[in-house]
């Protein structure tokens, strides 16, 4: 599990002057790369071996709005791990705030640079049990 503060810039709002929903996957996708940073496992290292993590599905559900200059804080961490998929949970917050704004989930498969899907268990143990400890 991770958190990743993020600063809202003018060009992530809209002409209401909140956040546009298109901004939230990129912030989910920083969030990301933020936890397997933060946990000692970074994405170069992943690509490295030779394998990818393609998104198969993304969802994200708003409950409320951010405006340009303030602070988020987006939680990111494992919600399921399966030999050919892993499953991310992501949620929104105002810096310092209780509310969630947004929810978040993304699906990702594990493949090759082909993108041939793989078994993870079996291609990359090491990686597998990495994040068997992160469920």
């Amino acid at each position: 599990m991770s958190y990743t503060e993020i600063v809202v810039r003018y060009a992530e709002t809209d002409q209401m002057g909140v956040v546009h929903h298109c901004v939230y996957p990129v912030w989910f996708e920083a969030a990301r790369t933020d936890m397997m940073e933060q946990a000692g496992y970074p994405y170069s290292r992943i690509e490295e071996e030779g394998i990818m993590l393609p998104v198969s599905h993304l969802e994200a559900d708003y409950a409320g709005g951010v405006k340009y200059g303030q602070r988020v804080v987006v939680r990111c961490f494992v919600e399921k791990l399966t030999i050919a998929r892993l499953i991310l949970g992501y949620e929104v917050r105002l810096k310092g705030g209780d509310e969630i704004l947004c929810t978040g989930r993304s699906v990702h498969g594990w493949t090759d640079t082909g993108l041939n899907v793989i078994n993870l268990k079996k291609r990359a143990p090491e990686l597998y049990a990495f994040l068997e400890k992160m469920v």
